[in-house]
């Protein structure tokens, strides 16, 4: 097995020096290819490195996905891209809260290890970000550690989320999509000028709403159920050239009537696909609100960003969420306490500087500062019912309450360069500091039913200091003008924490895990080439992980205890290729192979020590693969009407979802398609998700509780532009 892995890694690095040599020799292609029928392939720009630079040019791997793909691949959600970008897998427990990882860099808390970015905000945790996608310019996913210029959590990648900015020129569209489960889905925007060259409007809104997928036994009933709304706003003032003040802001309002539709147990979820029995339907209602104020100068020498943003969540479950999973009255679990309790709020400040590109200069460089403070106040409450006997509870009719206070404040220094050594040849070294300070305050009651809390265990605080240097090195070297070989070491890091008071007494409080590090190596080529028809993308890395961060979910109140231990190493190799062959066919493929293990990992359980050596890290996917071919007829020229059919074919290979490896997905496919007719002003489209309803697990617990990923979803869709 060893053996056929390390030949799997030899071939593909012998595909990347034939690509590069292919690119270097490669001819336009005759007949189709280079026909001016056949459009040529767009130049994509990306700010992967702070800054606006080509795709193709940036050393570092990355997928770009447009407002066009976009809307052709149909992403509602940010963990659609599950499966589209190699090596990337995302998923929730039906919480609305997505779960990222890429190359077996994956989150197991609400400390993100893939940190996700919106219009240059750091969406600071799971807490604070917003899903939905929603009048989006672009999407870039940056695969591999990016601690160098985005700092912490940014330890197996970053996802980069640029939604649309108003112009000089009015436009917008509306749009419904209706579909099976009663989605329906509306979604309009305008951008606009009020003063022309002075001052701009935008302003994006979303309500989308569907039955729950799953059937819940007990009632009878729907279950997980829901509807929310959303919004994206721009106001953006020129003062003078080069000047420009955006004041942004964004909310997301969820409501969720039977939040976390886990079903116990492998085979009962598989054999009766969503279907559960449980007596407490939990309404989940989240809140979350992004603003953001920005200054931006760009000059004839240097660029500057400054940018102050404000985060903010609140997630309470109206009525409490069913813990055991059953029809019994065992155990629940409840927040909904008035005041600030639950409330999560970050307050961010970066600023960057950039050179402008120059052909005649050799040096360019960023430099930028980071800082934040973070309020993070929780209580919430274990309830043990009537039927808390049955499960080996020697008490009924009482709660566990909870109650923590977390104040996070850091600040980083980050600088990178890019010297061209001559002229092909260039030099990329970077360097991070970052410093972190935590507090947390938690205190323990017992209440039983209809009378007074008692204390348990009275305001207890720890604090603790953390630091991280995220150092980056590379070289880049131009073949031609189409093509670049690119060799870079990257580190990332995810920053350390506190145990959160649990009902387990032999997982005490306070007790203070520290940051996890993530230290990787990247070799690739890029090529476009045959007149601008193809575009070929491949490389192979080398991720070591230390000081790994191993979560435990100590139930029943469901709190997540991270400890320091082992060490894990990924490996792989991923491609990109897109291409134009003749006039109306578009065609895309992606693929990644990653192994990620672990060398060392021993945990204490149950008095003894569990050996985890040799397993494979849960949340990845060994291979993922992408097809997608889509064909465009122009049925009328004069009015350029044209009739569009695609079809995606994704393929996601072994997964795990618990350190032992006994939960397991077996490889799965599913086939997404989208049909219909295109106008100026007017798009119809019929599309289907998973339309060969393939059952399969999404999200799983290590006790096991198993959340299913979508099932077959038909609708249709009416767009008009202007």
């Amino acid at each position: 097995m060893r053996e056929s892995k390390t030949m799997v890694v030899k071939n593909f690095f012998c595909l990347l020096c034939l690509v590069g040599s292919v690119s270097s020799k490669a001819q336009p292609l005759k007949n189709n290819m280079d026909s001016t029928d056949a459009k040529q392939l767009p130049e994509v720009v990306v700010t992967a490195e702070k800054k606006l630079a080509p795709l193709q040019t940036t050393s570092a791997a990355i997928t770009a996905i447009s407002a066009a793909q976009i809307n052709a691949y149909r992403l509602w959600n940010s963990k659609d891209i599950t499966g589209i970008v190699p090596n990337l897998y995302a998923g929730n427990s039906g919480d609305g809260r997505n779960v990222n990882a890429i190359r077996g860099i994956t989150t197991t808390s609400y400390d993100p290890a893939i940190t996700t970015y919106i219009d240059g905000v750091n969406q600071f945790s799971l807490d604070t970000y917003i899903p939905q996608l929603q009048d989006i310019e672009r999407i870039e996913i940056l695969r591999g550690p990016q601690g160098t210029l985005y700092g912490r959590n940014a330890m197996g990648g970053v996802i980069n989320i640029i939604t649309k900015q108003p112009t000089n020129i009015t436009n917008g569209f509306a749009e419904i999509n209706l579909g099976s489960y009663n989605q329906q889905r509306y979604n309009a925007a305008i951008r606009t000028p009020l003063i022309k060259n002075k001052l701009f409007l935008g302003a994006a809104v979303l309500y989308n709403k569907r039955n729950g997928f799953y059937t819940n036994e007990f009632t009878g009933n729907s279950f997980d159920k829901q509807s929310a709304i959303s919004g994206n706003y721009f106001l953006k003032y020129l003062p003078k050239e080069k000047w420009t003040i955006t004041l942004n802001v964004k909310h997301q309002n969820n409501t969720n009537n039977g939040a976390f539709p886990l079903v116990n147990g492998v085979q009962d979820a598989l054999s009766n696909p969503f279907k559960l029995n449980q007596n407490a339907v939990g309404e989940m209602n989240d809140g979350t609100l992004n603003a953001s104020l920005s200054f931006q100068y760009a000059g004839p020498k240097i660029n500057v960003s400054n940018q102050f943003a404000w985060q903010q969540n609140k997630r309470i479950y109206k009525t409490p969420i069913d813990a055991d999973f059953s029809p019994l009255d065992a155990i629940t679990i409840s927040n909904n306490y008035d005041g600030q309790w639950n409330k999560v709020k970050v307050l961010s400040h970066e600023l960057n500087i950039s050179s402008v590109a120059n052909k005649s200069s050799k040096l360019e460089w960023t430099a930028g500062t980071y800082f934040f403070h973070q309020i993070n106040p929780t209580k919430q409450a274990t309830n043990f019912g009537k039927d808390a006997g049955f499960i080996g509870m020697p008490d009924i009719n009482f709660s566990s309450i909870n109650t923590s206070n977390g104040i996070n404040t850091g600040f980083a220094l980050f600088g990178q360069i890019n010297y061209k050594l001559n002229s092909k040849l260039s030099l990329i070294a970077g360097l991070r500091s970052d410093y972190e300070n935590r507090k947390l305050t938690v205190k323990g009651e017992y209440q039983k039913l209809g009378q007074p809390a008692l204390t348990t265990m009275p305001d207890t605080s720890a604090t603790q200091s953390f630091t991280a240097l995220s150092p980056k090195l590379g070289l880049n070297y131009q073949l031609n003008t189409a093509s670049n070989l690119y060799a870079v070491f990257n580190r990332g890091f995810r920053t350390g924490g506190f145990t959160q008071l649990s009902l387990d007494p032999s997982q005490p409080p306070l007790y203070a895990y520290n940051p996890e590090y993530s230290s990787g190596l990247e070799l690739g080529v890029k090529n476009t080439f045959f007149n601008k028809h193809l575009q070929l993308n491949a490389n192979i890395f080398y991720t070591v992980v230390k000081n790994a961060q191993v979560p435990t979910l100590v139930l029943p109140a469901a709190i997540t205890v991270i400890k320091n231990t082992g060490q894990m190493i990924s490996t792989g190799a991923e491609l990109e290729l897109i291409a134009k062959p003749a006039r109306g066919w578009h065609i895309e493929y992606n693929a990644g192979y990653t192994h990620a293990e672990y060398q060392s990992l021993k945990m204490a359980a149950n008095g003894a020590v569990e050996n985890f050596d040799g397993k494979k890290q849960i949340f990845t996917p060994n291979i993922t693969s992408m097809l997608a071919v889509q064909y465009s007829y122009l049925a009328n020229a004069a009015r350029n009407i044209q009739l569009m059919a695609r079809c995606e074919w994704l393929y996601l290979g072994t997964r795990y979802f618990d350190l032992a490896n006994t939960i397991r997905q077996q490889p799965t496919n599913t086939l997404n398609t989208r049909v219909g007719i295109t106008m100026p002003k007017l798009e119809i489209f019929f599309w289907g998700r998973n339309i060969s309803n393939q059952k399969y697990i999404e999200y799983a617990y290590d006790f096991g509780g198993v959340h299913l990923a979508n099932p077959a979803n038909f609708g249709f869709g009416v767009k008009t532009i202007f």
